[in-house]
């Protein structure tokens, strides 16, 4: 059986393509999992808590989540939103 190579053994170009990949899977796991926390449980294929495990497996988990996990486009919040002027309804506006 052979022998797997060790950090220092690996070229700089492996280790380079390695930590492009570890940072793409922890962008998407993040993204995914705050994606889960602010999705209502009815917009969620199956149960919220089954997704989150599920996301935590490799690269795979957030792909499929966002794939399947999710039920159409989660509603979108501001963090002011008593004070959000583009949502709110203008009272100034006419209509015709």
């Amino acid at each position: 059986m052979t022998r797997h190579k060790t950090w220092l053994e690996t070229t700089s170009a492996q280790r380079r393509g390695i930590l492009a990949l570890s940072a793409v899977e922890v962008v998407l796991a993040g993204v995914a999992w705050a994606d889960l926390a602010r999705r209502p449980a009815e917009t969620v294929n199956g149960r919220k808590r089954w997704w989150a495990t599920v996301i935590a497996v490799n690269i795979v988990g957030p792909l499929a989540y966002f794939r399947w996990g999710r039920k159409g486009h989660a509603p979108r919040f501001h963090r002011n939103s008593d004070r959000c002027r583009r949502h709110a309804p203008n009272a100034n506006s006419t209509t015709a």
